[in-house]
């Protein structure tokens, strides 16, 4: 049966997923477990639980049900802005004389702009439901905490950010939603605490990294009675709540009988990513299906592409459990180029799991080459699109050139994770031509992996 299809694809309602999809129990090779760093010893739900709360923790260690009811009191919140549209980019397909369909996921119909408001809200709630009297963050272009500092609005919790100093400086009005909504912003490193001011007395003119604010926010939490450390990447839980991307997607694609040959998504810690594909990786895995999966990160942070698989720490202070992942190494502080949320040293240890085992491949992109991709999608698609779904584009943009240099009428998913609306900066350097392109030498990357944890 074949069906027109619409320029947007929507979900009723009753159409949403009422669980989540945790990829881990259908993975062969399940991720490495976290590591206490003091005794180098997988990690107790006891011992985690001084740093994150109870039932996310049991979410995070859990690597044998495949799905997770997803509680009423998120549900409904989820209705204010889900289900999210799955576009057909019929007008970039005319301008780029492509055979390819091309598809995207929107997920910036929210105040946060970004599909992190799935996974704060859930973190929030469960923060909430423990009694808590607020949580702990990091954040880098600060679309994880402006969702964040919604969610805690919204259940009436303290909440406290430590924002990547470079960000915090090329984003003044991504930080005044934050605080509008309640939470209190701090530029990170900072001398409040006592890892901040170490990383600072080591590189006093440091724009910071997220390694660097995980740190700072961790130690808050740590010291703090009522407090809880919370994470908008990486971690499987924050996979896990991210899994309404891809499974709204596969239904809306499934109600009209599309299936995707490529799926792209930009990478850094791994939700955007983790997100979208799970639900059709989860087919590949159990060989129902064949799907050619695509990350795509910043040449100047390239973990999966120029990284090792190493058990590293998840934060510049060395205070964090250690994750056997794609890393560059915690010492590693990007340059402070506009891939905001995409500057982690490190990728989540289960999408490290898949790139280790050949499920999915990667992809380095340099900055000017995806600003040209965000210009032509927003000059054609009439969104303007946030750097970090700007990497996607870019790929996406190749991957249907290349049909048109075959033939092949190949369908192409990608991820849009957000807007750009608070990258202005970033696009009026673009637009100046003052933007440059920055990739770290072999030997800056040698010189963060010696100081890899040097495990017996």
């Amino acid at each position: 049966m074949n069906k027109e299809i619409p320029y947007k694809i929507y979900l009723d309602e009753n159409e949403m997923p009422k669980q989540w999809y945790n990829i881990r129990a259908d993975m062969k090779n399940k991720p490495a477990p976290l590591l206490n760093p003091g005794t180098l010893k997988p990690m107790t739900a006891d011992e985690l639980e001084h740093v994150f709360c109870k039932e996310l923790v049991q979410q995070e260690l859990n690597d044998t049900d495949a799905f997770f009811d997803i509680p009423d009191e998120i549900l409904r919140f989820y209705k204010m802005y889900r289900p999210s549209p799955l576009v057909r980019a019929y007008c970039l397909e005319e301008r780029l004389q492509t055979p390819a369909k091309i598809y995207y996921k929107f997920e910036g119909n929210n105040t946060s702009g970004s599909h992190k408001l799935n996974s704060a809200i859930a973190q929030a709630y469960y923060a909430k439901k423990q009694g808590l009297k607020g949580v702990t963050t990091e954040t880098g272009a600060g679309q994880w905490g402006t969702a964040l500092s919604m969610a805690c609005s919204y259940f009436e919790l303290d909440c406290k950010v430590y924002m990547v100093k470079v960000s915090y400086e090329q984003k003044p009005f991504r930080r005044e939603v934050m605080r509008t909504y309640g939470a209190s912003v701090t530029p990170s490193p900072s001398n409040h605490t006592a890892v901040g001011q170490k990383i600072l007395d080591e590189h006093p003119n440091t724009g910071g990294s997220l390694g660097c604010a995980i740190s700072e926010a961790v130690e808050v939490a740590t010291t703090n009675d009522g407090y809880r450390y919370v994470l908008g990447s990486v971690l499987n839980q924050v996979l896990l709540h991210q899994s309404i991307i891809g499974l709204e997607t596969k239904a809306a694609m499934d109600k009209y009988e599309i299936k995707p040959d490529i799926i792209i998504g930009c990478a850094g810690g791994g939700s955007n990513l983790g997100g979208l594909i799970s639900p059709f990786m989860g087919e590949k895995l159990k060989g129902l299906a064949d799907y050619d999966f695509i990350a795509v990160e910043p040449a100047s942070c390239p973990s999966f592409t120029r990284g090792k698989f190493a058990y590293d720490f998840c934060d510049t202070g060395m205070v964090c459990p250690l994750s056997k992942m794609y890393t560059l190494g915690s010492n590693f502080i990007p340059s402070a180029n506009h891939a905001g949320g995409l500057r982690y040293h490190g990728m989540s240890s289960t999408l490290s799991q898949l790139y280790h085992d050949g499920f999915i491949k990667a992809v380095a992109v340099e900055q000017t080459s995806v600003f040209e991709a965000a210009q032509k999608f927003a000059r054609v698609e009439g969104i303007l699109p946030a750097p970090e779904s700007s990497h996607a584009i870019k790929v996406a943009i190749d991957e249907a050139l290349k049909c048109k240099e075959t033939g092949e009428e190949k369908t192409i998913l990608f991820g849009l994770t957000g807007t750009g609306y608070f990258d202005l900066m970033a696009y009026r350097k673009f637009n100046d031509k003052e933007m440059s392109d920055y990739i770290p030498t072999d030997e800056d990357l040698q010189n963060s992996f010696d100081k890899l944890p040097k495990l017996s």
